[in-house]
């Protein structure tokens, strides 16, 4: 079973990053990546894995509320196979419905009771939703 990993968030326009190691119990968020029709550029992607050392990369998978593949979960996994290609590291999928409402919903709470001051931005989310992700797969 992998220690470390660098989760993903996957999206057409942004793509949200986050670390978690097993053996320490410690999830981190680390980027937001811009993507161009849901492709960031290499070199920030190698950059986090020469920084992070991950064992394992996890990708999040949008599902629809039945389970059943979207459109989105089809460019999800192609992204997968992207990182798998590129960076020679085994690529794990993740179910990641409702990562995004609950992680807006966790910023707006923290906003609410004022241990966030600025504004909820959508790079903020997709941040949100990779260290949850992360969090899940923790506890996998």
């Amino acid at each position: 079973m992998a220690d470390r990993a660098l989760v993903f968030d996957f999206g057409t326009r942004r793509i949200g990053v986050a670390s978690a190691s097993r053996l320490a119990g410690t999830v981190t968020a680390l980027a937001t990546l811009p993507a161009h029709d849901g492709v960031p550029e290499w070199q920030e992607v190698a950059a986090l894995i020469r920084d992070w050392q991950p064992e394992v990369l996890v990708v999040g998978l949008p599902r629809n509320t039945d389970g059943t593949d979207s459109a989105m979960t089809r460019r999800s996994r192609a992204f997968g196979q992207w990182l798998a290609g590129r960076s020679g590291l085994l690529v794990e999928e993740i179910d990641e419905r409702y990562t995004s409402a609950e992680a807006e919903a966790v910023l707006r709470e923290q906003r609410r009771d004022g241990s966030r001051r600025r504004r909820v931005q959508p790079a903020d989310i997709d941040l949100m939703a990779a260290r949850l992700m992360a969090e899940t797969w923790l506890r996998s």
